[in-house]
């Protein structure tokens, strides 16, 4: 028979207030209760679940009866025990006690056992969040005004009666020295029911660093997201849930209350915790970069509540767990930055892009750099303490330093700039390539265009700023006037400086000749390249026209009219009208080429048309 109550080696100086007739009236009391109920049992073998509940809507009144003379028993055996610990009356009312044990042990698992739809941790962590009185001292507290019930949800109002119930339970068996058998009854049912509610949510349990790192990238790509969608539903609905009901059920016993919550979720959640670290662990790649950030984000966000669900000393394993996937994910992303920048650099293509177009790395890095750009916030978390290494001298065309840029101050913006920059001197090797130097321009002004619209675009331009915008908008016009300047030198110089000046007619010959020379050589090889950005192409066009047209159009109302038209070799010399050079510039630039030659009689139709 178990001892609840040592022996006090000396009667207790303290005086009590029981006499032989109350502690008589308390021992029958109880006796009457526990017997009572008792009796409905059947034999040892029924299943808990088949016992009539004691907590029952129809039996609250016994119930709180049956409590109360728990603790009126325990109030008798205490003073029992401080006079004669062997005494027959004590040795009976152990007895009874035992029994109650036995009893409420049953309907404890019960209660647990048929009350999941109340129990659930959603339930739970709902009812707790708006009702935060659902913490009582006692059985007896958790009736409730009869108004206040009417405006809380069926489901809440259940929520609070069963977790009262538990609550009374676990304080009465805590109290009379059966926590173990509490315990165990507890630990058994719940840790099923969260394991079961991480399945559902789709954490897997045996996954460990050998599985994952033999993977396909396509495979745990899959798990990962999976794992993302499960995160935020398994801390603050299940871990928090289930913290919630520990800290209620067993809010008479600390060391008890964390015991519990230990055992019922520490397992679950050290899996849960592991994945992004042994995820972080296997073979970096820049693909993988923006799930690693995605891992990150999440225990990161979730930390707080991480922090303070596993706050136990007992389930310290789990929140070192989740800083170690932190840490693991953080030296991840910096490994996988600085090989991106290495790709960058290394990039080797010796291919040059048919008409000057967007090259494919610059497609690639801005597209890259615009998603880093999304996690910015992340971002700024890894690598704070991680100053940029500028690996090797880089034009001061651009700027010598990225943390010279007054409108750069962020390590998030110096990094993303700097990324930026090693691109563009990449892209200026680049150019190189081209035998034409015009076009090499060309190329240039298409490429920094595509980046200052990707900037435009995208959470870049918060990042970096308007200034950065500002100055590489102006690099842009500098690469198209330097291409206009060189792809149309032939054709500006064939041009007279004083279109209506009085000039003879070889030096009009000469100039109409050397004119369509130069206009044919430019339009015929530059009618295949591109201009991919639509503004930038009308602002070239429109600029080339105005630099053109106007002078062309004065000389040819001077001398391209009646005095030639006597001469039989005017419709050779006189090749184009101001119109068609308007005809054929609004041709340029599309890369098509279909236009590349053109015909001696292409002014046909115009005004010296027969």
């Amino acid at each position: 028979m178990r001892t609840i109550f040592s022996k006090s080696p000396s009667r207790p100086t303290h005086h009590y207030t029981f006499t032989e007739s109350l502690i008589e009236e308390n021992i029958e009391a109880a006796e009457l209760s526990i017997t009572k109920w008792d009796s409905l049992y059947g034999d040892d073998h029924v299943s808990y679940c088949n016992i009539a509940s004691l907590f029952s809507e129809n039996n609250r009144d016994e119930a709180k009866q049956y409590l109360s003379s728990i603790k009126g028993l325990q109030k008798a055996m205490r003073y029992l025990a401080s006079l004669e610990s062997t005494s027959d009356k004590l040795v009976r009312a152990q007895t009874l006690m035992q029994t109650a044990m036995k009893r409420l042990e049953r309907e404890f698992y019960q209660i647990l056992k048929s009350n999941r739809n109340y129990l659930d941790p959603e339930s739970v962590s709902n009812h707790s969040s708006s009702r935060p009185s659902v913490s009582r001292s006692s059985f007896s507290d958790s009736e409730e005004d009869g108004s206040e019930n009417d405006s809380i949800p069926e489901v809440e109002r259940g929520s609070s009666a069963v977790i009262a119930d538990l609550r009374a339970i676990a304080e009465a068996m805590i109290s009379a020295g059966y926590a173990k058998e509490c315990f165990k009854i507890y630990r058994t049912i719940r840790k099923s029911i969260v394991d079961e509610a991480l399945y559902n949510l789709g954490v897997e349990r045996n996954l460990g660093f050998q599985q994952i790192q033999k993977m396909e990238w396509e495979i745990l790509e899959v798990k990962i997201k999976h794992w993302l969608n499960a995160v935020k539903g398994a801390v603050k609905t299940v871990f928090y849930g289930e913290r919630l009901l520990c800290d209620q059920v067993f809010a008479i016993s600390s060391s008890i209350r964390e015991s519990c919550f230990t055992d019922v979720s520490k397992e679950g959640a050290l899996a849960l915790f592991g994945f992004p670290e042994n995820v972080a662990k296997c073979k970096k790649a820049p693909e993988k970069m923006f799930r690693i950030l995605d891992l990150y984000e999440a225990v990161s966000d979730l930390w707080p509540e991480i922090e303070s669900i596993f706050s136990f000393e007992s389930t310290s394993t789990v929140r070192s767990t989740a800083v170690n996937s932190l840490i693991r994910l953080s030296d991840a992303v910096r490994t996988m930055l600085t090989d991106f920048e290495m790709a960058i650099q290394k990039h080797s293509s010796k291919t040059t892009v048919p008409g000057g177009g967007i090259h494919p790395l610059t497609r690639y890095v801005m597209n890259y750099i615009s998603f880093l750009a999304d996690y910015s916030g992340v971002l700024s978390d890894i690598i704070a303490d991680w100053p940029l290494q500028i690996s090797s001298p880089l034009p001061e065309s651009y700027f010598g330093s990225p943390d010279k840029e007054e409108s750069i101050s962020s390590p998030i913006s110096v990094r993303l700039a700097w990324l930026i920059l090693v691109m563009l001197c990449k892209l200026d090797g680049k150019a190189e390539m081209y035998k034409d130097v015009a076009l090499s321009y060309l190329f240039l002004a298409n490429n920094l265009q595509y980046v200052v619209n990707k900037v435009r675009q995208s959470n870049l331009k918060l990042l970096l700023g308007d200034n950065w915008v500002t100055k590489h908008e102006q690099k842009v016009r500098k690469y198209a006037a330097n291409y206009e300047r060189v792809g149309w030198s032939k054709v500006f110089a064939a041009l007279p400086e004083n279109p209506t000046a009085e000039i003879p007619v070889d030096q009009v010959i000469e100039h109409f000749r050397n004119f369509n020379s130069a206009f044919e050589e430019a339009f015929k090889k530059q009618t295949s390249w591109v201009v991919t950005d639509p503004k930038l192409r009308d602002e070239i066009k429109l600029s080339l026209a105005r630099r053109i047209g106007p002078i062309y159009k004065e000389f040819f109302d001077k001398y391209g009219g009646v005095q030639l038209m006597k001469e039989m070799w005017a419709e050779t010399l006189v090749r184009y009208t101001p119109d068609d050079l308007g005809n054929y510039c609004s041709d340029l630039f599309f890369g098509s080429g279909s236009s590349g030659s053109i015909s001696s009689s292409s002014s046909q139709g115009g005004r010296y048309s027969r």
